[in-house]
């Protein structure tokens, strides 16, 4: 009998997540120099927040390790979930942009560890460096069409497709931008990204098993055919 083999969880340094990142590369020494004397780690608990909504935000951060969850909680306890960053992802500068509160929480859904930019240097970053505003006008405009599509999936689409479309989130270049097709997590955690019970989650994937699109592996979700899941999730 084969057995199954546990998957390493992917994990970055701090330095190895800089230097894939597209924005860093394309800063000239002194400045990565400034960048990497500023740049700090933190590691968030299982369900422990990084940022609730209406508190300040004093830093952008990325993801080392783990997976955060966006999401909006109503006073009644209903919650909408955004979405969520993957490893080798970078997000919250929306909240330092317009140097307001933050409209949503970031909660971890495992135990993660997060890179983080100081506020002060995000903001020396974009009044000094055109390559720096260039990566962020790029990244808002995709996160800002992601979160309209996301909208309309929780309005019009129906169980099955809300499940492809989380599957699709966690493979797309602003979430997921190391392009792994492998997603370490757990039904549970996918049923908590696409805001459906963990029931009509598990149904969704058996379904796409039969289809092809998916492959389960200890642990985790294999993604086989992305096109056809986009077409789902449309």
């Amino acid at each position: 009998m084969t057995r199954l083999q546990r998957v390493r969880t992917p994990s970055l340094t701090l330095e190895e997540l800089l230097t894939q990142s597209a924005w860093f590369t394309a800063l000239d020494e002194s400045t990565r120099a400034l960048v990497r004397a500023e740049a700090s780690e933190h590691a968030v608990s299982q369900g422990e927040s990084i940022g609730r909504y209406g508190e300040h935000q004093h830093a952008w951060y990325g993801v080392l390790e783990g997976l955060i969850k966006w999401s909006v909680t109503s006073a009644d306890g209903r919650s909408i979930t955004l979405g969520g960053q993957s490893v080798g992802s970078w997000f919250g500068e929306g909240s330092i942009i317009r140097d307001q509160p933050r409209q949503a929480d970031l909660i971890a859904l495992r135990h993660s560890r997060i890179a983080m930019i100081p506020h002060s240097t995000f903001a020396w970053l974009r009044r000094n460096s055109p390559v720096f505003n260039e990566f962020l006008l790029q990244q808002v405009n995709d996160r800002l069409h992601w979160f309209m599509g996301n909208y309309v999936a929780q309005h019009l689409l129906d169980t099955p497709s809300q499940v492809a479309r989380a599957l699709v989130g966690l493979v797309h270049p602003l979430l997921n931008p190391r392009g792994e097709m492998y997603l370490l997590l757990s039904q549970e955690e996918l049923a908590n990204l696409a805001a459906v019970s963990r029931q009509s989650c598990n149904s969704a994937l058996s379904r796409f098993k039969s289809q092809g699109l998916i492959k389960s592996e200890y642990g985790g979700i294999v993604v086989l055919d992305l096109p056809g899941l986009q077409k789902l999730a449309q």
